[in-house]
């Protein structure tokens, strides 16, 4: 377990450390963090270089290690200071993640787009994420019934005004500080010309991803690509990065091939894919006027290996709304159920979850034949996986924390093994 926090110490005033433990045990644990910060100059543009600069403090990152699956720790961080005293924080505990595998009652919390509001209802630069706290305060309400969260890009939409990070984190602390909360990359983390970006538009507001890949660890190679695999239990995820390029032959396309075929679903069945931006299906109305339903070259370039890896569920904000297609592949649904999925797997389902707080985005009036569920309004999804056969899909409004939508989706190994004839099936001949 990683666990993450912010101080005014740097490393020549004093050592920042982490305590932890079992309950009830008087033998505790020490490990050390290492310090990051960053400085004006690692902005690439204003606001965030000139008006927006406020120094982050020093961010500091530690590793729980070796810890027994799916037990209760407790832990408080904290500074030894060089004349021998010791500053804490508060005891806040955790529960490790189940062993990859492991069959166990697993709930999963997917959203994207949130950001941050006052709580006194002032206003605030970019004032436009009215639901962030409705959906902050549902998972604080259920936090006993979720297991990981995932926050998949537009994080804070601070653009490149610093202190909104240090708001939106404050904000989400009563959950990170209790499970696992992990973070994709948005185009409101990453986006500035000339840094890599996939797009050229200035949507970080010129922190071009300092801040999330200093303040948020994940298990990516390079962080500052921010794409990564990541086990619980289970599952399986495979979380791209959208603001990188994701074609066939780049270095992130063999990420996203290697993460699939590296699963082994029989112990691991349900495969999940993330990603901010829309690289599979939305029926919002910007892409529809664009006739593409997606980010250009999205599906395109990703559709064979979602249909030949088996992919469960693929995961997308950007679009603040709520939206479910049908088991789809090239554009049409490759079954006619709704709600209860058996059996061998035909294809992908597609879910737009972007309505974590931001202002809601319109849908196109045209009615597009492989999207079964649309709402326009904040919401979240809940995943529950019951056993290796039987996962339960939630959608739940931030507004008062009750399903929407639902569909189950029942599948033994056998039926992962076994294929339909639509691309994912090895060729075969007259001899074989």
């Amino acid at each position: 377990m990683t666990v993450t926090w912010t101080s005014g110490y740097g490393i020549e005033e004093a050592m920042p450390i982490v305590e932890w433990g079992l309950e009830g045990k008087e033998s505790t644990f020490l490990s050390p963090a290492g310090t990051l910060t960053f400085s004006r100059n690692s902005m690439c543009g204003p606001p965030a270089r000139t008006v927006g600069w406020r120094d982050p403090g020093f961010i500091h990152t530690s590793f729980m290690k070796d810890l027994w699956p799916s037990t209760k720790y407790y832990y408080k961080v904290g500074h030894k200071l060089f004349n021998g005293s010791y500053i804490w924080g508060q005891l806040n505990s955790f529960t490790s993640s189940p062993y990859p595998g492991q069959d166990s009652v697993q709930r999963v919390i997917i959203f994207g787009d949130m950001g941050k509001a006052e709580r006194d209802g002032s206003n605030e630069y970019n004032n436009f994420q009215p639901g962030s706290l409705n959906t902050t305060d549902r998972l604080i309400e259920d936090l006993r019934n979720i297991d990981i969260v995932f926050h998949i890009g537009d994080l804070v939409y601070a653009n490149g005004y610093l202190s909104q990070w240090d708001q939106f984190t404050c904000q989400i602390e009563p959950i990170a500080s209790k499970v696992p909360y992990m973070v994709a990359s948005g185009n409101h983390e990453r986006d500035w010309p000339n840094t890599g970006s996939f797009y050229k538009n200035l949507d970080s507001g010129g922190e071009c991803g300092v801040p999330s890949e200093t303040m948020f660890y994940v298990p990516a190679k390079n962080r500052a690509k921010f794409w990564y695999s990541l086990d619980y239990g289970m599952f399986h995820f495979c979380i791209a990065n959208s603001e990188f390029d994701w074609r066939e032959g780049t270095e992130q396309y063999k990420f996203i091939e290697e993460c699939f075929a590296s699963v082994d679903r029989h112990k691991q069945p349900w495969l999940i894919f993330i990603s901010h931006r829309i690289l599979g299906y939305s029926s919002a109305s910007w892409y529809a006027e664009e006739g593409s339903f997606e980010e250009p070259m999205g599906r395109e370039s990703l559709q064979t290996l979602w249909q030949k890896y088996k992919v469960d569920l693929a995961f997308f904000g950007h679009v603040h709304s709520y939206e479910r297609t049908c088991p789809i592949y090239q554009n049409y649904c490759v079954s006619d159920e709704r709600v209860n999925y058996r059996g061998t797997f035909n294809a992908t389902i597609h879910v737009v979850v972007g309505g974590g707080g931001a202002a809601l985005a319109d849908f196109t009036t045209l009615q597009t034949s492989w999207s079964l569920f649309k709402d326009y309004d904040f919401g979240f999804v809940k995943l529950t996986a019951f056993n290796h056969s039987s996962l339960l899909f939630e959608y739940k409004k931030s507004s008062d924390g009750k399903v929407y939508d639902q569909f189950w989706i029942t599948r033994e190994y056998k039926d992962i093994l076994g294929c339909d004839t639509i691309g994912n099936c090895p060729s075969t001949t007259m001899a074989s």
